[in-house]
């Protein structure tokens, strides 16, 4: 059955719908208030409007709750309060580490990789990291009107050797699931494609995202689903969270995960660790461990390569061989990810 066909059955509003939606509609988007729900010193709050202005401050609620009031040193806090050290300039960064310009070869495409592309489905996230290193990416000029759709179609299917469409963004999985199942139709269409892979960080900050609409297009196509989720720290990863991943798994999505080193946020071997173990609890593989990319605003978080080797070295001491990710580097025109 086409991914259109199970959301067109499902399509009757559900509560769970209702929920994901009103909450993206009701994110925390101002540093004033913020700093008021956590109870957080107001001293911090110029560098956190003039921080939030150059890259806007998008907080779930439902992450909001699981940040500890009063704690200024709050790993998940961190992660998101926009602050003084993103305005600074820093030697080495740029707006676009990735070179991902020079890998754009026609609007919402990204081709770096063989055998693989990423088409830029969305053009922001439910939640801005504050290292993230698409913070200045021209989504603008990547954005999918329905010409551009069929360009970026259109040019999959002139890869005789893709195996694998990487929905990515911003956060793919903030589309509505009537416009994904049509991407999804779109896509199982294309004889050559085998794989459908999403990278997102939505059923993490929000799980209510994950409804039985959502796993209808997910796994209704001929294409194998693959979700690489995004989680940084042991704490993100609550009741509602695990509940959420067990629909996944029991629908048969794949579900690994990529999580970026940062300074004061997971680098030592007890958040890694911690990190590993709360991941395989919910069903998840730790996936990758990357390296911060160079993007101007986020130096503050970047984390010796010597530390994160023995960082690395550390949890493999620790635990089991499939729950130690890969430490990488993604370096621009390389063929692939880079281990340290």
């Amino acid at each position: 059955m086409a991914a259109s066909e199970i959301v067109a059955r499902d399509s009757a509003p559900d509560r769970d719908s209702r929920r994901w939606q009103d909450e993206m509609a009701d994110l925390v988007t101002d540093p004033t208030e913020l700093l008021a729900l956590l109870g957080l010193d107001r001293a911090q709050l110029p560098a956190a409007l003039g921080a939030s202005d150059a890259f806007a401050l998008r907080i779930p609620r439902p992450f909001l709750s699981r940040i500890r009031p009063g704690d200024p040193r709050d790993p998940l806090l961190l992660q998101v309060l926009p602050g003084a050290p993103e305005l600074e300039v820093s030697p080495g960064y740029s707006a676009d580490p990735l070179a991902e310009g020079e890998a754009n070869p026609v609007p919402g495409v990204v081709h770096k990789y063989r055998g693989r592309l990423l088409l830029i489905a969305a053009g922001q996230c439910a939640v801005n990291c504050r290292y993230c290193f698409r913070r200045q990416f021209p989504y603008g000029d990547n954005h999918l009107n329905r010409a551009q759709l069929r360009a970026a179609l259109d040019y999959i299917r002139a890869q005789a050797d893709l195996r694998e469409v990487i929905l990515s963004g911003g956060d793919p999985l903030v589309l509505n699931d009537r416009q994904l199942a049509r991407l999804v139709d779109e896509l199982a269409a294309i004889p050559q494609l085998d794989k459908l892979r999403i990278h997102s960080r939505l059923p993490i900050v929000a799980p209510s995202r994950i409804t039985d609409t959502l796993l209808g297009w997910l796994t209704g196509s001929r294409l194998k689903p693959v979700l690489v989720l995004h989680c940084n720290h042991a704490n993100e990863i609550d009741s509602a969270v695990r509940a959420a991943l067990q629909k996944l798994r029991a629908a048969g999505v794949t579900l690994l995960n990529q999580a970026v080193l940062l300074k004061g946020v997971n680098d030592s071997a007890v958040a890694l660790e911690d990190l590993s173990e709360a991941l395989f609890d919910a069903g998840v593989l730790p996936y990758y461990l990357h390296q911060l990319d160079r993007v101007q605003g986020a130096a503050h978080f970047e984390v010796d390569d010597a530390w994160a080797l023995a960082l690395v070295e550390q949890i493999r001491q620790r635990l089991p061989g499939y729950l130690v990710p890969k430490l990488v580097r993604e370096i621009p025109g390389e063929r692939s990810k880079s281990p340290l």
